[in-house]
């Protein structure tokens, strides 16, 4: 087995070979490490964890949750990237005397005239920096238009996602984010515990 092999991963290789696999979140763990952290202390505190009458459990994930929660995470990653591109370019621009509203889609639709405007204080060095983040922005649009077409397409393909979509208010986005954390739901007995 390589070492990179996540926890899941690793899981799924034991239970292939018949062994019961039953993970603990680590902060369901902590409680039970006595001194300081190492791997000794660490195998005794789960040891001692594992036999408590009250210990939840985590459901190993499939293959199919973990690249779907990949997607999320890079759909995450890039969303934020842009977010801190635009505050940035808003940023600049205000720095120069050219104010622009905080809507997206305002600084889109504003973005030619201020690069067309010779008197707005923008020196032909940053007016070209400026360019260069929009089109920043705009493969960050592109990455992400494209990350939620697939979304889309695993959630309406999904079962588990079309009942979630059901229910007013849900839609691929969040309910591929509880099929990625929760699977079908079969591990909680209740509503209540799902929650907690």
């Amino acid at each position: 087995m390589e070492a990179c092999c996540g926890v899941h991963q690793v899981g799924r290789i034991a239970a292939d070979h018949g062994h019961e696999v039953r993970l603990m979140p680590p902060e369901y763990v902590r409680p039970y490490v006595k001194a300081q952290k190492n791997d000794d202390r660490d195998a005794e505190a789960i040891a001692e964890a594992a036999t408590r009458l009250t210990m939840r459990f985590v459901t190993l994930k499939t293959a199919e949750q973990l690249d779907l929660q990949s997607l999320r995470r890079l759909r995450e990653r890039l969303a934020n990237t842009r977010t801190r591109t635009i505050n940035q370019l808003r940023a600049f621009l205000l720095e120069r005397g050219v104010a622009v509203a905080k809507k997206l889609s305002r600084l889109r639709a504003a973005m030619p005239r201020i690069l067309a405007d010779e008197t707005n204080g923008l020196r032909p060095r940053m007016r070209r920096r400026i360019e260069e983040m929009m089109a920043e922005v705009r493969k960050l649009d592109t990455l992400i238009a494209d990350l939620d077409r697939e979304i889309t397409e695993i959630a309406a393909a999904d079962p588990d996602a079309q009942r979630l979509m059901a229910i007013p208010g849900i839609g691929p986005l969040t309910a591929t984010a509880i099929v990625a954390a929760v699977g079908d739901g079969s591990a909680f007995n209740s509503g209540r515990e799902l929650a907690a």
